[in-house]
């Protein structure tokens, strides 16, 4: 869920587990430069518009809706990289919103050495908190109104709330994070890594 703290997880992660981590970020940047947008168009999502642009012309709900089929785009790129990676023996950690509950499923719902956890916050103020003090879409956060920010805290929100839909749907595992020092093990025990 986006800002809950992903890439802060999969810092720490990487660092307890001393494995190299990739956000699906990364691979999404990395698709966009050799794909076209003929082809492609759930790619660009974003691209067209500034952060101000995008969360005006659309309405809350939408937004969630057009973030999960930006991420089934990029997961072409993310489901090709876990199959086809020869590089990083011992294994890696990839996180990011492009990664979704039926898409895991889908392709690694048998494979014993592919785990997946989702991660969210539903603590608007926190969620809030991010949103009015942090550049999270791209442009400075300090030109928005106070509506538009609202309308950020909204869609992630809603999105947060259709990721965990597909998480129970799919019972896979799902943490609650606080932004402690606890998130980590509470990842760690999700994925059966705990000591």
């Amino acid at each position: 869920m986006p800002t809950a703290g992903k890439s802060t997880i999969a810092e720490k992660l990487s660092n307890h587990l001393n494995l190299p981590w990739v956000s699906t970020d990364q691979i999404g940047a990395i698709l966009r430069a050799v794909a076209t947008r003929e082809k492609y168009p759930k790619l660009f999502t974003w691209e067209d518009y500034d952060g101000f642009q995008y969360l005006n012309e659309y309405p809350a709900d939408e937004l969630a809706d057009r973030e999960f089929a930006k991420s089934e785009a990029v997961w072409l790129g993310v489901r090709k990289f876990i199959k086809e990676d020869y590089t990083w023996n011992d294994g890696f950690i990839i996180e990011g919103d492009d990664i979704l509950p039926h898409l895991v499923a889908q392709d690694f719902s048998d494979v014993s050495n592919v785990k997946a956890v989702f991660i969210g916050d539903d603590d608007i103020e926190r969620v809030r908190n991010v949103v009015f003090t942090r550049n999270f879409v791209g442009d400075d956060v300090s030109t928005y109104s106070d509506d538009v920010k609202e309308k950020e805290v909204e869609w992630i929100l809603n999105y947060g709330k259709k990721l965990k839909n597909q998480v129970l749907k799919y019972t896979m595992p799902w943490v609650e994070v606080d932004k402690s020092e606890h998130d980590l093990e509470k990842v760690l025990t999700a994925l059966e890594l705990s000591e």
